[in-house]
């Protein structure tokens, strides 16, 4: 039990991506809380850590849930698959949610204030998901595949560290997370009342989904690209 208690949440996804399943469904933050160790995260959640890592240990054993181990990647695969996957995910569904967010609070709102908060508060998230996506793909991405070709004084004679790019980026990252959990609230774990039309159920089942994919999304990076690109960066700055 040691290994998995002394282990970090994030590292342990990193292991065995599968291990993500786990941690949503207990309510465990792999991604921006990536750092904490399993028996810390279990102890705020008020957890029982034996119970927590027998459902770690039987998600080990499912190979159906087996993902690909980003974890072995290089920095260009990595850059290029979140972009691939994860912004163009963002990039198709937040114009979606845009419009079922505002569609429900305008209608829902009036009786449930609720759902304007979420409006407002998804209004915020979406902005600063737009603006981040723009500067990793234009300065955090490319930087990361120069350093990879041994270009080590790309990120000097640009922003002075690769460290300083993700710095801002786990900023908006945690900025992130903290809107997902205030609508998560506020929706009663995205659980639609009876009477809830199919436009406030489809805004709900969007925001479990985006949810989902931001989980992943941020732990590809937090607790892969990011460390591997400063790792990379100091292993040629000698």
């Amino acid at each position: 039990m040691a290994t998995y208690t002394e282990s970090t949440v994030g590292q342990l996804v990193v292991e065995r991506p599968a291990r993500a399943r786990v941690f949503e469904k207990l309510g465990i933050d792999y991604c921006c809380g990536g750092k904490k160790p399993l028996g810390q995260a279990c102890a705020e959640k008020k957890l029982d850590v034996t119970a927590v890592v027998a459902a770690l240990q039987k998600a080990d054993s499912d190979r159906a849930a087996a993902e690909r181990d980003w974890g072995s990647s290089s920095l260009t695969e990595l850059a290029n698959h979140i972009e691939s996957t994860h912004h163009a995910y963002l990039k198709s569904e937040l114009p979606r949610l845009d419009f079922l967010t505002h569609k429900v609070a305008a209608v829902h709102g009036p009786h449930n204030p609720k759902l304007v908060q979420v409006r407002e508060i998804f209004i915020g998230l979406k902005a600063e998901m737009d603006s981040h996506m723009q500067k990793e793909e234009q300065i955090l991405f490319p930087l990361c595949r120069k350093l990879e070709q041994g270009g080590a004084g790309a990120a000097a004679s640009h922003c002075g560290s690769v460290q300083n790019p993700i710095r801002v980026m786990i900023m908006e990252h945690d900025h992130a997370g903290n809107a997902l959990e205030q609508m998560r609230a506020l929706t009663d774990d995205y659980t639609p009342p009876a009477e809830a039309c199919n436009t406030y159920r489809a805004m709900l089942d969007a925001l479990a989904v985006l949810e989902h994919d931001m989980h992943q999304h941020v732990h590809k990076e937090n607790n892969i690209l990011f460390p591997k690109a400063v790792r990379v960066e100091a292993e040629l700055k000698g």
